[in-house]
């Protein structure tokens, strides 16, 4: 192979082709593919090489010669340094067509399945999230919060995030009034040592009821009164404020402890008209209106009539089965994490929920019990990670010879590579709906309605 004539630092004239979902156009030069962060399809560039490998290369963008009809002026501060959103610089519009595109292309390229994919279901995109995450970090310019820029841990300060509900800048405001004024040592993850780690909050989207979560690298939290008294009076509608325990050397935000300091253990929300009970560690849709949407279209597909046995595999709290369980005689949730198994029994008896039960363990294994225990579903629901199914889980499930399979995806690579199993198996993907749970960043969700094959 001869080496590229593109060479690291030069300049060169770039039309942006297409776009990756993390935010990259994509362009042609010398036969390889140009990378740009923050491009859009039909933008016209000057572009600076800054990385050249012998079958693509990354540039920057210097000056922009002819701008994309699909390219918006900047409605953020903190984008693009911040790696929350990755679509920001072209319209809403563009970014439905081309996650839609997204998920038709993952069935043919990767599946080589051939089903209808119906058109993108979304809701808002801006302050959609119930939920923040916040780290922090000191440094020579003084007291950071907001969020990490893409693929660093270096804090990029933003008080009021687009995706966040408004009155979190207020919540954000009050930590830092307090940091200083106390002098709170926050954590520093290179040396391991400092208090405060993250700000973690979460809101009722129906109810309003508000979470506050800070996460320490200790047992105790100094000046806790003062903190108390300071996030009440920035916002009134603070039901429970929890101190999180996370003392590991470790990227994951929680730890597993828990203590209330003030108010309740809990906040209620209510979603597709049940109520759920939201802990610092229950897992709980980020967007409240797409879930509704989401799981909506996930009904759809089940076509429930009152005569089914569900089995929601993945369940986690119990959501989409127990949004579902007015329509069918029996739902069977399974789920590995202990905690949300528990969210799920909580959420079953507040909503009177009498024909619902949940199994804590390994989707696979679980699976397999309740094959050999005689149970045979007539829907399954599969929410997998990102990850998707196990090759032996899709082999037990259709074993299980359900009528309809629903697959619940947040990746459709993994989702097309599941329904090419599942067509070895003797199913096929009747149509893929893709919902935008997450505006303005690269993922997608998708819906499968995979139905069995009878000869």
């Amino acid at each position: 192979m001869r080496e590229p004539d593109l060479q690291k630092n030069d300049r060169i004239n770039l039309k942006i082709e297409s776009l990756t979902l993390d935010g990259n156009g994509v362009g042609h030069a010398d036969g390889m593919a140009v990378f740009v962060p923050g491009t859009a399809p039909g933008d016209e560039i000057v572009a600076h090489l800054v990385k050249v490998k012998k079958r693509y290369a990354f540039a920057r963008l210097e000056s922009l010669v002819k701008a994309s009809p699909d390219r918006v002026g900047n409605d953020c501060p903190a984008y693009p340094q911040c790696g929350g959103c990755a679509l920001r610089h072209i319209s809403y519009e563009a970014e439905l067509k081309m996650k839609a595109d997204h998920v038709k292309d993952c069935f043919e390229r990767i599946g080589h399945i051939e089903t209808e994919v119906r058109p993108i279901k979304h809701g808002q995109d801006l302050r959609y999230r119930n939920k923040a995450q916040y780290p922090l970090e000191e440094g020579k310019e003084g007291l950071k919060i907001g969020f990490y820029a893409r693929r660093s841990h270096r804090v990029v300060d933003c008080r009021d995030c687009l995706l966040q509900p408004k009155s979190f800048e207020a919540i954000v405001n009050a930590f830092d009034k307090w940091i200083k004024k106390h002098n709170i040592p926050t954590y520093d993850e290179a040396e391991q040592k400092g208090l405060l780690r993250h700000i973690y909050i979460r809101q009722a989207h129906r109810t309003g009821q508000v979470m506050v979560c800070p996460v320490i690298n200790g047992k105790q939290l100094p000046f806790a009164e003062a903190l108390i008294e300071s996030l009440l009076k920035a916002d009134p509608n603070i039901k429970s404020i929890v101190l999180n325990i996370n003392t590991e050397n470790t990227n994951v935000v929680l730890g597993e402890k828990s203590l209330t300091i003030w108010g309740s253990d809990y906040i209620t929300d209510r979603l597709c008209g049940l109520d759920f009970r939201i802990s610092p560690l229950s897992f709980y849709q980020v967007n409240t209106k797409g879930a509704e949407i989401l799981y909506g279209q996930a009904a759809e597909y089940a076509g429930l009539t009152g005569k089914e046995t569900v089995l929601d595999l993945y369940c986690g709290a119990g959501t989409i089965g127990l949004c579902m369980a007015d329509k069918a005689k029996e739902i069977i949730g399974v789920e590995s994490v202990p905690q949300a198994v528990e969210d799920a029994k909580v959420n079953a008896q507040i909503n009177n929920i009498n024909n619902a039960r949940f199994i804590c363990a390994d989707a696979a294994q679980a699976a397999e019990q309740l094959k050999a225990e005689g149970v045979n579903p007539d829907v399954i629901i599969l929410d997998p990670p990102r990850k998707g199914c196990a090759p032996e889980l899709l082999h037990t499930v259709a074993q299980m010879n359900p009528g309809r399979i629903v697959y619940v995806s947040c990746d459709p690579a993994t989702l097309a590579r599941d329904c090419a199993i599942m067509k070895e198996l003797g199913y096929e993907t009747v149509e893929v709906t893709p919902v935008d749970m997450f505006p303005r960043t690269g993922h997608v969700e998708s819906v499968a309605l995979i139905s069995r094959v009878d000869n």
